[in-house]
């Protein structure tokens, strides 16, 4: 258990302290670095990462083989406004948002099933 002496004793020796703008200025320094690395570390990647998926869906097309975020493999059967006619098989179409697509397929990376 810590008594008042072993209180006094954690302090800094008298005559030390530090000039409380010194203070003031330090601690805005340390928030500057802290938003510049949350910035760099966090708000950057996530907004080029945005701007490629955008980029993507700007630049899909009739026939184009995708992924969707659920999983589903398939190729777009016709391309509106915010949504995409996509075939999973055949003789079956679904419409789904735009944002459902996540990835284009090369040829030969899509299943056999989005191949047909």
């Amino acid at each position: 258990m810590m008594n008042a002496f072993s209180l006094l004793a954690m302090g800094p020796p008298p005559g030390t302290e530090q000039d409380p703008k010194a203070q003031m200025v330090q601690m805005i320094a340390m928030f500057a670095i802290m938003g510049v690395m949350f910035y760099f570390l966090l708000i950057r990647p996530q907004s080029k990462q945005r701007k490629q998926q955008e980029q993507l869906l700007k630049n899909l097309k009739t026939g184009d083989k995708v992924l969707m975020s659920n999983g589903i493999f398939g190729i777009i059967a016709n391309v509106k406004e915010k949504s995409f006619v996509v075939k999973i098989a055949d003789n079956v179409k679904i419409e789904v948002v735009k944002s459902a697509v996540t990835t284009v397929l090369k040829s030969d990376d899509a299943p056999a099933t989005a191949a047909s």
